[in-house]
């Protein structure tokens, strides 16, 4: 395997797209693999003694494999924390998508899996005209969909389940995320979700879940070799 990727998104923002990719990323590696990750555009920056960085985007960096600029892993950095075509608007930025391939074909050239973490959900607008649905199909990607577990989630993720099925993008699995440690009836949820999304549970994050909380993996691997 070599430099294949696969794209990271969400049923909302802050349902712990960036919680549940380091733990990919680290389950990767523990297969020998060599991994880097993506956030190919965020808002909402910090500043530190380094300057301005985003959160995200350090935290993929930190569970990479290896050092790679940030230039390429978080190519647009918006600092208020918006919608990114507000953002980019109000800094009269253009996202280009030709662009976010190129820097990601550098990466798939370091590594033999990159992952690259969508910016709130799938149809969160990128441009006027394009939506970060768009970026991974530019990027030609398949998707991991990251659950976040709590009341109104099984909607949430049925729409978003179809409408990237609409897309024509394979959905390799999906990741549970349990937002609410109090959530009535999980598990019944749980299994509504595996019935009616015909793609792998990769894995089931419990609340405040440890780093080294175990994924499936073995069919994300597989389709990542087949694809």
């Amino acid at each position: 395997m070599k430099g294949a990727a696969f794209f990271v998104t969400g049923t909302d923002t802050e349902v712990g797209k960036t919680f549940s990719s380091v733990r990919l990323m680290h389950g990767l590696r523990a297969h020998g693999l060599q991994v880097l990750g993506m956030k190919p555009v965020a808002s909402g920056a910090l500043v530190d003694g380094e300057g301005r960085y985003s959160e995200d985007a350090r935290a993929l960096a930190e569970a990479a494999s290896s050092v790679q600029p940030m230039s390429w892993v978080n190519p647009y950095l918006f600092d208020p924390p918006i919608s990114p075509h507000l953002a980019a608007h109000e800094a009269g930025v253009e996202i280009d998508l030709a662009l976010l391939a190129d820097h990601l074909q550098q990466l798939r050239q370091q590594a033999d899996v990159v992952l690259v973490e969508g910016a709130g959900g799938w149809l969160a607008p990128l441009t006027d005209t394009l939506f970060m649905r768009d970026l991974a199909l530019q990027l030609q990607l398949p998707v991991v969909l990251v659950v976040g577990m709590r009341l109104g989630c099984l909607n949430h993720a049925l729409l978003s389940f179809e409408s990237i099925r609409a897309s024509g993008a394979p959905l390799l699995g999906w990741v549970a995320n349990q937002l609410d440690p109090v959530m009535r009836h999980a598990e019944a949820n749980l299994a509504t979700l595996r019935q009616h999304i015909p793609a792998p549970c990769l894995g089931v994050l419990p609340w405040q879940a440890p780093p080294a909380s175990p994924l499936q993996l073995q069919p994300l691997l597989q389709a990542l070799l087949q694809d």
